[in-house]
């Protein structure tokens, strides 16, 4: 047998095997992926089913930022749709469209990417504080040995796909519900020349150097002048008795 031959049956034979398994693979491919958000299942859901807000956490987006993007339909919910078109390959074209939307619970959206048609959905469910998120994609494959042996490729691509857009939706709605902290000036607004200091209320507390603390010299005007001391007079000595007169003896 002439070897070009022996690789022809090689290879029709493998056809065969690789034929017989697809057979055995599922005709119905899902591909899920999840998080948690720390916000109410409302918030989470206005993001969701509003396609115009898509390309602000879109994996494929972010991938290209010269994607063009075409809104049409309904401003949000059922019959909303976007297509994208892109140059790059891991984009390419694509399109999703909300089929069915059930407020703050779950989303149904017919898509294609690149040709390969299917379902797509997001569940919103509670979770602790904050809501539970999953995005998931429905493939038929059908009889076709080759498009089951694509389906058994899609949680590769797709998938990862999806966890990184749903780490971006994450990353979004977190920051925009983030509270920022005022900004406190720890000195007093100086007074404009001219201008006098507001008057201190009756009954307000004024500063002493105990209130200073240890160390701290209390301000020129708080401080008393000390008071001068009267110099006391030298005692005045006791008057003393006069000495008794002296007598002179006669003689005699």
């Amino acid at each position: 047998m002439r070897p070009m031959m022996r690789l022809v049956l090689g290879l029709g034979a493998l056809v065969l095997i690789l034929a017989g398994v697809a057979l055995e693979l599922p005709s119905q491919v899902t591909i899920a992926r999840s998080t948690v958000i720390n916000a109410p299942e409302h918030v989470v859901f206005a993001y969701l089913n509003n396609l115009k807000r898509f390309n602000e956490w879109s994996p494929w987006a972010a991938r290209d930022p010269q994607l063009q993007a075409t809104l049409s339909g309904a401003e949000q919910g059922q019959g909303a749709k976007i297509e994208w078109s892109s140059n790059k390959k891991s984009v390419g074209t694509g399109s999703m469209e909300i089929t069915e939307s059930t407020p703050n619970r779950h989303i149904d959206l017919a898509v294609n990417f690149n040709g390969l048609g299917g379902t797509s959905f997001y569940d919103i469910s509670p979770s602790g504080s904050g809501s539970k998120v999953v995005w998931g994609f429905n493939h038929q494959s059908g009889a076709s040995p080759i498009k089951r042996w694509k389906g058994m490729m899609l949680d590769r691509y797709i998938g990862a796909d999806y966890s990184e857009g749903l780490a971006k939706l994450k990353e979004l709605i977190e920051s925009e519900r983030r509270p920022t902290a005022p900004s406190v000036s720890a000195e007093p607004p100086a007074t404009a020349p001219g201008e006098q200091a507001a008057p201190i209320p009756d009954g307000a507390p004024t500063a002493t150097p105990e209130m200073a603390g240890p160390g701290s010299a209390a301000p020129a005007e708080t401080q008393a002048p000390a008071e001068a001391v009267p110099e006391q007079a030298a005692p005045e000595p006791a008057p003393q008795p006069a000495p008794p007169p002296v007598r002179k003896k006669k003689r005699q």
